[in-house]
């Protein structure tokens, strides 16, 4: 019994999932140090707001920071609103059918206007 051609045969139906599971590996770990990393720069941005920094150097501040983001701050009587959204694209194939492709990471945060 020949058997190189059972382990060529085993090594090639697993070799597809392994591939598989490695780049959806990357894809979330993308994804959760993006999630962290926008958390941690909220913040930065909420205090560059309280010492009345102007919008334009707010977004080129964040944007030297993390690329191809987007803000919105929202000013309403007593609440000021503040979202950070940022698209990932997704490598992985077939994991666009879970997560949307690009996937689309929003933080928000409202704080008290006085």
């Amino acid at each position: 019994m020949n058997r190189r051609g059972q382990a060529l045969v085993e090594f090639v139906i697993i070799l597809p999932i392994f591939i598989f599971m490695l780049f959806a590996t990357i894809d979330i770990g993308k994804i959760l140090y993006f999630t962290n990393k926008i958390e941690n720069k909220l913040d930065d941005v909420i205090s560059m707001y309280e010492k009345n920094n102007t919008t334009e150097d707010i977004k080129t501040n964040l944007d030297q920071d993390i690329k191809k983001t987007d803000l919105k701050i929202i000013k309403e009587e007593k609440y000021v609103e503040f979202i950070i959204i940022k698209k990932i694209d997704i490598i992985t194939p077939g994991l666009n059918l879970i997560f949307n492709d690009p996937y689309e990471l929003k933080t928000k945060r409202v704080i008290y206007n006085e």
